[in-house]
């Protein structure tokens, strides 16, 4: 497609990037994901999310013009002045969200699960995301509190990866946590008690969900008494945890 140059930061036909220091969590704009960089808007472009939009500056976008989408060129204070910040990777895309997943229908061809408590800091599930693309895991299920993986931080730090690793959430918590056994899955719940089975004597079940919550408070009682056994990282003296993220890659790379 044409790239189409536009000098005006109020043009209608970049709304879709209007404001974003903000934008992407009030409920108007909630049908959208936002994608940061060149790597990502690739990854969005490949992904099973209809792309809206492409902006940036001409570099950027320019390999980026057989996308099935309108182009635009604008340069890097145009594009500044319409999002709200100076944005470092030079490029944006919007794409319509997907249909909400039921967490049940993913657990039917899976083997290796994400199940995430509490998650609300979202560079941390960004990354959280792109872990478990790196090491294979097949689906990733949320509460109801935690963070919203396609707001746009999210999206950025996971490198885009959040757009192809499924996901959905389980609204009835912890309730449902019950489907997991339903469906075969041995339920490893990762804390630092003493109590729990060191991670690296655990051989890794054929069908496995890994349980993870929030730093600070980690997994609440009601989800580690779901959970089939309790796992930690045994640490240095004086080292109580790891990063939510850092931790969920080290389990991750062990269970596969």
């Amino acid at each position: 497609m044409a790239l189409i140059e536009i000098t005006d930061a109020a043009d209608p036909r970049l709304a879709d990037f209007c404001d974003l220091t903000d934008a992407d969590v009030r409920p108007d704009r909630r049908g959208i994901v936002i994608a940061e960089g060149v790597t990502a808007v690739e990854r969005l472009i490949a992904s099973p999310y209809r792309v809206r939009a492409i902006v940036g500056v001409r570099h950027r976008v320019a390999p980026l013009s057989t996308a099935d989408a309108p182009v635009y060129v604008v340069d890097k204070w145009t594009l500044s002045d319409v999002v709200g910040f100076h944005v470092t990777r030079g490029v944006l895309a919007s794409a319509d969200r997907l249909p909400p997943r039921s967490p049940f229908a993913l657990l039917t061809n899976t083997r290796r699960v994400a199940v995430l408590e509490g998650l609300n800091d979202f560079e941390n599930l960004g990354a959280l995301f792109r872990n478990a693309a790196a090491f294979g895991v097949d689906a990733v299920l949320l509460d109801p509190r935690c963070a919203d993986p396609l707001y746009r931080r999210s999206v950025r730090v996971s490198m885009g990866h959040v757009l192809h690793v499924p996901f959905a959430v389980i609204d009835d918590w912890p309730d449902g946590l019950k489907a997991l056994r339903d469906h075969g899955f041995a339920t490893l719940a990762m804390t630092p008690r003493t109590s729990a089975v060191p991670l690296r004597t655990v051989a890794a079940p054929r069908k496995w969900a890994l349980l993870l919550g929030a730093e600070g408070p980690g997994l609440s009682d009601a989800a580690l008494g779901a959970a089939d056994m309790l796992v930690r990282i045994p640490m240095a003296p004086g080292v109580d945890s790891l990063n939510v993220a850092t931790a969920a890659a080290i389990a991750f790379d062990h269970l596969r």
